[in-house]
């Protein structure tokens, strides 16, 4: 069975000046996943490997160096989902979380599906988890920018109706392991700006994230309250279903999510063959990939 791997660091207006740090970082998640990957492990493993590596680098709008809410405050969200269980593990709004897919990981082995807040926070407390202090994810360049007022390729949000703004957020993986299980995991600071306690698609399964053995995987990013209309994730699944290759359903679910309602954003996507596609309407999408018989990492911004 082919293995691969692909991740995401945002779809928006990157900034020229993000372009080497932002493919570098892509490349470092890659590479932690493939580790994984390669010697046999998991693609809940793989995914989760290469999305702390993006929440961990300061340039990638998740876990440190998020963007902050209207308040100042770091809200973060992630998700994952096991292709091979259907098993959903999702946490939101949480500030004292330095890894959210870690939580999200083990809300996934729990009963439950989707956490908030402080619930969120308390359950990691008795998983084991440590808190960090909220201000440990917040860096000296976001702060600056918020007390500036953010600004397009910041990562802005607005509310429907407003002026639309440039958009750049929300990490991803997507990986499909030697048995043939796939698995997706999705993290984020949520928009620039955002009204506090907003919640876009990255917690919720099949909008910012899906999985599911002998279909495929997908993480999303973008404008979250489009994709949650149309179950985004989910749908990119479904025209894998009807036959489409990897790369045509990431297109085709673009396409439906500009067509339909007028959003923005991006995906990546892993077919059951471990095939690879991606696609956005966006100025930009930052990705990477290694699948079985390439020797090193493709990585992008397009």
């Amino acid at each position: 069975m082919s293995i691969a791997l692909i991740v995401h660091g945002g779809a928006g207006d990157i900034q020229p000046g993000r372009h080497d740090l932002s493919l570098a970082g892509s490349r470092a998640a890659v590479l932690a996943g493939w580790e994984i990957l390669k010697n046999g492990g998991s693609a809940l493993d793989a995914a989760e490997r290469a999305v702390v590596a993006l929440e961990d680098n300061p340039n990638f709008n998740a876990g440190t160096g998020s963007t902050l809410n209207a308040n100042g405050e770091a809200e973060l969200d992630a998700g994952m989902m096991d292709g091979a269980t259907l098993d959903v593990g999702a946490i939101a709004g949480v500030k004292q979380i330095k890894n959210p897919i870690l939580l999200a990981r083990l809300v996934l082995k729990s009963s439950h599906v989707l956490l908030m807040g402080q619930g969120a926070e308390q359950f990691a407390q008795e998983e084991g988890m440590a808190l960090c202090r909220p201000e440990e994810l917040v860096t000296e360049a976001q702060r600056e920018r918020w007390r500036n007022g953010y600004q397009p390729g910041d990562g802005v949000g607005v509310a429907a109706g407003g002026d639309a703004a440039e958009k750049h957020g929300t990490v991803g993986a997507v990986a499909i392991d030697s048995a043939g299980h796939i698995a997706a995991a999705t993290s984020t600071g949520g928009m620039a700006n955002k009204h506090p306690g907003r919640i876009g698609d990255t917690p919720l399964v099949g909008c910012g994230f899906y999985a599911e053995d002998g279909l495929g995987g997908v993480s999303s990013t973008g404008y979250g309250e489009y994709f949650i209309r149309l179950l985004l994730a989910r749908r990119a699944c479904e025209f894998l279903a009807h036959g489409m290759s990897a790369q045509a359903a990431a297109a085709a679910a673009i396409r439906l999510l500009g067509e339909r309602l007028g959003g923005e954003g991006g995906l990546i996507l892993v077919d059951r063959q471990g095939q690879v596609g991606f696609a956005h309407n966006t100025p930009h999408m930052s990705f990477g990939y290694l699948t079985s018989g390439m020797d090193a990492p493709l990585v992008g911004i397009e």
